[in-house]
């Protein structure tokens, strides 16, 4: 049986057909919550926070957010993105409590820098490893999607993505696109080796938060058992500046993704990427 994002793009895939399904199966339901619980468990907030929903579809995991309140201060309060109108549409029927915008996650995350606490994202980000037409990529996709959401998550913010690799080379494409984009990552599975095994993505902003955990992912995934840890930052720290051949096609993609993370507009990279000849930057 086919992946629903092997077949088509997201906002084809769900109309208004396959959005009421999905939203009104209980099966989903409970399994949505249940995801929603857990991305919260890790996120570990200490207050009431902004947050945003990334691929919030009919608002099965913003209802959650609204819902649960931490120990002191108010709700949480969301912002939700998809990029399907009829999923956003029955969301707004079903009145959901947080703010939506219709956007697609592979052109980035259209927010201010630091405006958001944290960010959680359910079943989500393995559409970007499917690209939406012949002029993009994947990795092109996962990278603006990245670091985007790096920018717009404050110093010490945190954020959690449970997703559905198709394989070990989309799993690995796509924790080493938030590695690349500043991310200290951790991956965590709930009940592996079974069918309902669940895969969460924990990502942490470099900073300091108010609770003095800051942005290291082991402080994150501590007492937890099988996390692999996959904070390239130090080995990338360790390999200094001539550990990339300036000119390379490696060192032009590193400096268009800085260039992206500051908002400036860059060329998109083509096959002839890395060939002798002038780079202005």
């Amino acid at each position: 049986m086919s992946r629903p994002e092997d077949t088509l793009a997201a906002d084809v895939y769900y109309d208004d057909s396959e959005a009421r399904k999905y939203t009104t199966n209980s099966r989903i339901q409970n399994i949505q919550a249940s995801m929603t619980h857990r991305a919260l468990e890790l996120l570990d907030l200490p207050g009431p926070s902004l947050i945003l929903d990334i691929g919030c579809g009919s608002g099965l995991s913003g209802e959650i957010l609204s819902e649960l309140e931490p120990e002191e201060g108010g709700p949480h309060v969301w912002v939700g993105m998809d990029i399907s109108p009829s999923m956003l549409d029955i969301a707004l029927q079903r009145d959901v409590e947080g703010d939506l915008l219709l956007a697609d996650i592979g052109q980035g995350v259209p927010f201010r820098p630091g405006s958001f606490d944290a960010a959680i994202s359910i079943s989500a980000i393995q559409w970007l490893c499917s690209a939406e037409n012949s002029e993009t990529s994947p990795a092109g996709r996962l990278s603006r999607f990245f670091n985007g959401l790096y920018a717009s998550l404050r110093r010490g913010g945190r954020a959690v993505c449970q997703f559905y690799p198709k394989n070990d080379q989309q799993k690995k494409m796509i924790t080493e696109a938030a590695v690349r984009a500043g991310f200290g990552a951790g991956l965590l599975e709930d009940d592996p080796g079974t069918k309902s095994v669940k895969l969460y993505l924990v990502l942490t902003v470099g900073g300091t938060q108010s609770d003095g955990k800051g942005g290291d992912i082991t402080g994150v995934v501590e007492g937890m058992e099988g996390v692999d840890v996959m904070d390239a930052r130090k080995k990338m720290k360790s390999q200094g500046a001539g550990g990339m051949k300036k000119g390379s096609k490696d060192w032009i993609i590193k400096k268009k993704e800085q260039m992206e993370r500051k908002g400036k507009i860059v060329k998109a990279t083509s096959k002839y990427t890395g060939r002798k000849r002038r780079v202005a930057f």
